[in-house]
């Protein structure tokens, strides 16, 4: 059971008095010096110790919160450390809320992890942590619990997804810490799995002195750790952790490229072992760093529930059910012929899944079962239909694997024939002739990693959605999407709010830079593709999405650049769904 304790000794009111006063806290490097009287004299700890990878909150619910945090050893302390945790609803922690005492153990690699239960509803609350052997302390945390019934009136989501460490600084993650959002949802792709030197690294990154770290790709639970604390080291990382609860769920990164039950795109047995060690290693290591509420860890789908506002259903797309991804290569023959039929017979198996039995049956009774205002999806990938047209296919695949000038040259001469009868199909041009019209009617989807890849499964999803109110909210690709939800019937399921990547490179990457590139491919996208709304192909960023009881907004926030630390951002595209 947790202590109460109301006390508050001389040197906690002088800390308090002169660390918090306005709401600042100092960073822990700054504290873990800090010794009084009560400390033993014989000893005089050394080194870099501390909470050095700063504080964090996970989950939020109406009564629990879990905080987290980890500790290093100093140079001359030996063993698992003791860490007490405080909570309490103002700044002074005076009295208390709660408190305790956990352990920072080598078998979680000094990770401490505690669900604090018995909290308000709709509540902002602060936490710290302490060492009582060091007398080290951590930052000051800030949180909140999620409201009940009508308590809020408003609920305010900062979306995130694929942050890697060597691509870029990560103002993307100060600018949500700045913003005025209640939690931090986080789609996956938290690390990459890459050695040093790989994808994301370009000779303006490579300045930043931000190479992975272990220098090879990630396999061991130790690789997986060394990883995680480097990502947690960034200072505008812990920021965000600091003052927001993070939601999150895994991608395939956090695992390996392109991910699925038995496998990954980025594993070869050969050399890199057994796929279910690799499996279990990148999990473990997962909920050290990113604890969620779930007694099976295999599973991490899970409801959040912000009053009658907001269902949130947290999914996994990507390990618990998920069969192997179709590729579209495989269905071309070696005179380039590409068999439709056979495609479309796999492609349309009803049996395919990327949620897996047991979660499907959960999401349907979640989506059933509530009558909050807004069923909303955290889902890793696309859910809205990105069918383009087939001629273009090849040239995207050949840009994907060797860009070249000569490709975005043909792909932009291709995309802007087939935008121009599109242009006059919608316009009801009765000269179009039939073998125009075929052009941009005949569509696939490019991206089979995404819903696309798994359509039956989606349209499952939409019947047990009903005509509920449903928002999808998206990551994974890098770049930003606002995409109408939209059945095999034609009728309109709902909306899709896909956010930008924190630092992993998006379409511009594919283009060269080439803003009247970038520029040409939005436009033609937005309008070959039916149900794609808005796209911006170039920008790191985050969605900030509120929830009312009339409406949902979408403001698409991206920062300016990567590469100094600045965390303002510009609104591109603000959406509303009523």
């Amino acid at each position: 059971m947790a202590e109460n304790n109301t006390k508050i000794t001389r040197r906690q009111f002088v800390r308090n008095s002169a660390l918090l006063t306005g709401g600042v806290a100092l960073l822990p490097g700054l504290l873990t010096s800090c010794k009084d009287d009560s400390d033993d004299p014989t000893i005089n700890y050394t080194g870099n110790f501390g909470f050095r990878e700063g504080v964090a909150s996970f989950d939020p619910s109406a009564s629990n919160i879990i905080l987290w945090t980890r500790y290093t050893n100093a140079d001359n302390e030996t063993g698992d450390a003791s860490v007490r945790w405080e909570i309490a609803t103002s700044n002074a922690f005076n009295p208390l809320v709660a408190s305790g005492t956990i352990a920072a153990a080598a078998s979680t690699d000094y990770t401490a992890v505690v669900d604090v239960p018995g909290l308000a509803a709709n509540t902002k609350y602060y936490y710290r942590f302490r060492n009582e052997r060091t007398k080290a302390e951590s930052v000051v945390g800030e949180t909140r619990t999620l409201p009940t019934g009508s308590q809020a009136s408003s609920v305010k989501l900062a979306v995130v997804s694929c942050a890697n460490f060597q691509a870029g600084l990560f103002n993307v993650y100060g600018a949500v810490a700045a913003s005025d959002a209640d939690a931090v949802v986080h789609l996956g792709d938290y690390i990459y799995e890459y050695g040093a030197g790989g994808y994301g690294t370009t000779g303006s990154t490579a300045a930043l002195n931000r190479a992975h770290l272990p220098a090879t790709e990630i396999l061991s639970l130790s690789d997986y750790r060394t990883r995680y604390r480097q990502y947690r080291s960034d200072k505008q990382l812990q920021r965000a952790h600091q003052l927001k609860p993070f939601i999150c769920v895994w991608d395939d990164h956090e695992y390996a490229n392109d991910a699925y039950t038995t496998g990954a795109e980025n594993h070869q047995p050969a050399t890199e072992g057994n796929f279910e060690d690799r499996k279990r290693a990148a999990n473990q290591a997962w909920f050290e760093y990113l604890p969620a509420r779930t007694t099976d860890k295999s599973k991490i789908y899970r409801r959040f529930e912000f009053g009658n506002l907001v269902n949130l259903l947290m999914l996994d797309t990507r390990i618990v059910g998920r069969d192997k991804q179709l590729s579209l290569s495989d269905y071309f023959s070696s005179t380039g012929v590409f068999n439709a039929a056979a495609f479309g017979t796999a492609w349309q198996n009803p049996s395919r899944s990327m949620l897996g039995a047991d979660q499907r049956a959960w999401l349907g009774s979640a989506l059933g079962g509530s009558s909050a205002r807004w069923q909303v999806l955290g889902s890793q990938v696309l859910m809205g239909k990105m069918y383009i047209p087939a001629e273009l296919l090849p040239i995207i695949a050949q840009l994907v694997t060797a860009p070249s000038a000569t490709l975005l040259a043909q792909y932009s001469t291709v995309a802007t024939q087939l935008s121009t009868i599109k242009a006059r199909v919608l316009a009801n041009d009765p000269t179009v002739t039939a073998a125009e019209r075929a052009r941009v009617s005949t569509v696939l989807p490019y991206n089979l990693d995404a819903w696309d890849g798994y359509p039956a499964e989606r349209e499952n999803l939409y019947a047990a959605a009903g005509n509920k109110a449903l928002i999808s909210l998206a990551g994974d690709t890098h770049n930003a999407w606002h995409s109408d939800l939209t059945t095999s019937t034609g009728r309109r399921a709902g909306a899709e709010f896909a956010c930008s990547s924190v630092s992993s490179p998006g379409f511009e990457a594919l283009l060269a830079g080439n803003s009247a590139a970038i520029a040409g491919f939005e436009q033609s996208n937005q309008l070959l593709i039916d149900d794609l709304q808005y796209l911006d192909a170039s920008k790191r960023g985050y969605i900030l999405a509120t929830f009312t009881a009339s409406n949902a907004t979408a403001e698409y926030r991206y920062v300016a650049g990567l590469e100094t630390e600045n965390a303002a951002t510009t609104t591109g595209k603000t959406v509303l769904e009523v």
